[in-house]
């Protein structure tokens, strides 16, 4: 697998001889596969979201045999030139991770109709018309976020929780809707607190602020406290490792940023939506259009087992694990604003 730096000088010269718009690219003399994956905001390492996409090629590479390559944008104006990097060298395969894609996605791929794109957590432009080469995946975020809001509720020793979002949005809002009502589905009385880090994308990239979040709600009774904020989730980790509280990771398993802290995680599975949509492609039955995954597709969930769950409680696991099934027969309907 191959990563490659990007500058925005290094990727303008690139674009000085990219083929025209339309114009069929070149192929490279290889039968296998070539995915492209770019890096949302935070890259590679960030023990979450980024990492989850990652995962998903990384399996790719090893059980089918694709080859993959990896680009990390360096601001805005790299995120559209990446893209169009990777569908000027005949990618059959561009991923872009993050929402923030959502328009360059469309555009790029207007412009090389012979690739394929695909967006995590896609957003469909306002007309609605998603192109023909384009897989928007998303997820029922909330879902996954109700568990471990019950989690929060059943372990809670004052009655306080807490909720830190990274940039203000309707994307993080769905983390916070689910996170309450699974809250209240089993403590009525509870009261969330809730705040975000920003409104603009460095929200999911700022820890100093994440901890000052974190603190506040501490200091107001929380002892459980969910983040959904990307990088900016370490600070809330630390607080609540300063303060004797306990905190739930987002996106993949980040016990090991703060073992014994950290409580448990919601589980997206960006790295299952990659890997079907990568596998979809190599089996020809690439489908554009919108793409969800939830509970009943295995797309989001908990850590509930081995050692980094060791902190939730049997009897705990015992009552989600029939919210889950209740929410994956569809006897449970979960809020996502």
């Amino acid at each position: 697998m191959k990563r490659l730096a990007l500058a925005t000088a290094a990727l303008a010269a690139v674009a000085l001889v990219l083929p025209a718009p339309g114009a069929e690219p070149p192929k490279a003399p290889t039968s296998a596969l070539r995915v492209g994956l770019v890096f949302d905001v935070g890259g590679r390492g960030d023990k979450s979201f980024n990492d989850s996409a990652y995962e998903g090629v990384a399996r790719a590479e090893r059980e089918r045999g694709v080859t993959v390559e990896l680009l990390e944008p360096t601001g805005a104006e790299d995120r559209e030139a990446a893209l169009r990097l990777f569908g000027a060298r005949g990618f059959d395969l561009v991923i872009g991770v993050g929402f923030i894609f959502s328009t360059d996605i469309n555009v790029v791929a207007g412009d090389f109709p012979a690739t394929k794109f695909a967006c995590v957590d896609y957003a469909p432009p306002e007309d609605g018309v998603i192109p023909a080469n384009v897989v928007g995946l998303g997820f029922r975020e909330e879902e996954g976020s109700f568990l471990v809001g019950a989690v929060a509720g059943l372990v809670t020793a004052t009655g306080h929780v807490g909720f830190v979002g990274g940039m203000d949005i309707p994307l993080i809002h769905r983390f916070e809707a689910g996170y309450r009502a699974g809250v209240r589905s089993v403590c009525p009385r509870c009261q969330v607190h809730a705040a975000y880090a920003g409104t603009t994308p460095e929200a999911f990239r700022d820890p100093a602020k994440g901890k000052a979040v974190a603190v506040s709600q501490i200091s107001a009774g929380a002892d459980v406290l969910y983040h959904a904020s990307g990088t900016t989730g370490h600070g809330v980790f630390e607080a609540a490792h300063d303060m004797g509280v306990r905190a739930i990771g987002v996106d993949s398993d980040q016990y090991d940023e703060k073992p014994g802290t950290v409580l448990t995680s919601m589980i997206k599975r960006v790295d299952v939506a990659v890997f079907d949509t990568i596998a979809a492609l190599e089996t020809g039955v690439f489908e554009s259009g919108l793409r969800s995954f939830g509970i009943a597709e295995d797309g989001v969930g908990y850590v509930s087992e081995g050692p980094h769950a060791a902190g939730v409680p049997d009897g705990v696991k015992t009552e989600v694990a029939e919210l889950r099934r209740r929410i994956a027969a569809g006897e449970i309907a979960v809020p996502r604003e």
